[in-house]
């Protein structure tokens, strides 16, 4: 028996020697393997680099923003290569949190009292080792407005803060009601339509550091409510600018977008799942105004908004709410230099639903769309961990206008 299993193993062992030679010989040993795989790749180098890396498309009726930009935000111009193995939009959404790095930030939270007997927490890097701007007084300070249920411990706010840190600038971030661990001490939470914390928020942290430069950044819903500020309040701002990344432009668009199967079976129910779970630790405050067995049975986001959204800031309709909370509505009016970033495939904000023909009606906006990147991807490099175009966006554009902001309108 030792002898029959020893000479088995044997045949074993050549037969399986046998058959890799024969495919080696048989693929690429005869060339038609390596055809094959070179011809594919060849084929994919050629497909990407015609379709998928791209210049943005830059959009600005105004000439001299538009020449500012290029001299000193140049990667508006170039061409952006998003990370060859995973380029779909939807690819770039889902993949982002999980494979960017998450830099460490320390933050100095502040709680501050609002009108209505609420609260609002802010998490500051104040940057005091900054090399250039060691006088915290004139020291730049950007506000950071996160998305939907976002906080200051998101991937891509942590990265805005360490982009912030090598140039010297503060940070402050911009937590909704009762996101970021903090108690509803009022049944009341946030939407993209009402303005009235973030206002507040800005007058403090300009009566903080009234000789600093001023501007802010917000992201996906952020963004929306940044830009329903601006269209708000014109000029009357202490932001010298403001960069907005990933907007929901037009509400509607939006959550049908978002209701679309896949969509729904992707984003839609986990972001819905998402909302319910940032209220049900408040519920003991909340269920005093709502049917919350009514809203935790919710499974799309437009549910979640009708029996919840909409009702807690008094529209008579849920289609009222979305008119209000569209940005697209208030474009028009915004009185600062503002850069908005956004990808095409982005199915949170899709391209036919952005508001270019409004934008170049505005002096002050700029729109930079890119064929792909997704909702808050825009992934590049073959291991995309660090750095992304959005993020590079976002440095040059602050650097921009905190340093050279008095020459947009001189050029």
């Amino acid at each position: 028996r030792p002898a029959c299993a020893m000479d088995w193993q044997v045949l074993t062992r050549e037969l399986s020697l046998y058959l890799e030679s024969q495919v080696r010989v048989g693929l690429f040993g005869s060339g038609v393997g390596l055809s094959l795989v070179l011809g594919f790749g060849v084929a994919y180098a050629c497909y990407y680099l015609s379709s998928i890396a791209k210049k943005p498309r830059l959009v600005a009726s105004n000439d001299r923003f538009c020449r500012f930009l290029e001299e000193y935000c140049p990667v508006v111009t170039e061409t952006y290569y998003p990370t060859i193995w995973c380029w779909e939009g939807r690819v770039q959404t889902l993949l982002r949190p999980f494979i960017t790095s998450r830099p460490q930030v320390q933050y100095r939270n502040e709680l501050i009292k609002t009108a209505d007997g609420g609260q609002i927490s802010l998490d500051w890097f104040d940057n005091n080792d900054s090399l250039y701007y060691p006088d915290a007084t004139t020291r730049p300070t950007v506000l950071l407005l996160p998305g939907l249920t976002g906080t200051s411990q998101e991937s891509y706010i942590l990265h805005m803060i360490h982009q912030s840190e090598t140039l010297g600038y503060r940070c402050v971030v911009f937590n909704n009601r009762g996101i970021a661990g903090e108690e509803l001490l009022t049944p009341r939470t946030y939407c993209a339509a009402n303005t009235e914390d973030l206002e507040a928020v800005i007058h403090h942290v300009h009566s903080l550091h009234p000789s600093a430069p001023f501007m802010a950044a917000g992201v996906s819903m952020g963004g929306m409510l940044l830009l329903n500020y601006l269209g708000k309040t014109g000029r009357d701002t202490p932001l010298m600018a403001a960069a907005v990344f990933s907007a929901g432009w037009n509400v509607f668009e939006s959550v049908e977008s978002l209701e679309k199967p896949l969509n729904w079976l992707l984003f839609n129910y986990y972001l819905t799942t998402c909302l319910q779970s940032s209220i049900s630790r408040h519920r003991q405050m909340l269920e005093k105004l709502f049917d919350m067995d009514l809203v935790m049975k919710a499974r799309t986001v437009r549910e979640f908004d009708k029996q919840f959204t909409s009702v807690m800031f008094g529209y008579r309709t849920i289609d009222d709410y979305y008119e209000d909370a569209s940005p697209c509505r208030k474009l028009k009016s915004v009185g600062i230099p503002v850069l908005c970033l956004n990808s095409v495939d982005d199915v949170f904000s899709p391209g036919h639903a952005i508001p270019v023909e409004t934008a170049k009606q505005n002096a002050n906006v700029a729109l930079v769309l890119t064929s792909c990147g997704g909702h808050i991807g825009f992934l590049e490099g073959i291991w995309p961990r660090k750095c992304t175009y959005m993020d590079r966006v976002f440095k040059q554009f602050v650097q921009a206008m905190f340093e050279h902001g008095n020459k947009i309108f001189s050029m």
